[in-house]
């Protein structure tokens, strides 16, 4: 499977970015996915999850409240809605698929990556 992350970019503290993570190779609607996101200097962190239908959702505590994560099974697409960014958030964000239909917190549990993308908030 290929997953192609797009829509990062700069903006400033506040400000919203929506994150898109485009599948192509496989059908991933039986499949839960997540973002993960890596800041300069330190580990990759889950950031949010989804099931295979979209039902249920799992957000990072440092996250929640201001990112939505949804998918489009019908496009193969998932999307990670971010408002109210903060500094903070500045890292790569990768889009992930799980081996598993639920909804998945750890990065083991992913074995399909994007490229990652940019996002820069400044303050």
């Amino acid at each position: 499977v290929q997953l192609q992350a797009s829509g990062g970019g700069l903006v400033q503290a506040g400000g919203s970015l929506r994150l898109s993570c485009a599948a192509s190779g496989r059908t991933l609607s039986d499949y839960g996915m997540g973002w993960f996101r890596q800041a300069p200097g330190k580990e990759r962190e889950f950031v949010a999850a989804i099931n295979w239908d979209g039902g249920y959702t799992s957000y990072a505590d440092s996250v929640k409240g201001r990112f939505t994560m949804t998918r489009d099974n019908a496009k193969n697409t998932m999307y990670l809605q971010m408002n109210s960014l903060k500094p903070e958030d500045t890292a790569v964000y990768y889009c992930a698929v799980s081996r598993v239909g639920g909804v998945s917190v750890v990065a083991d549990e992913y074995n399909g990556w994007g490229q990652g993308t940019q996002v820069t908030v400044s303050s």
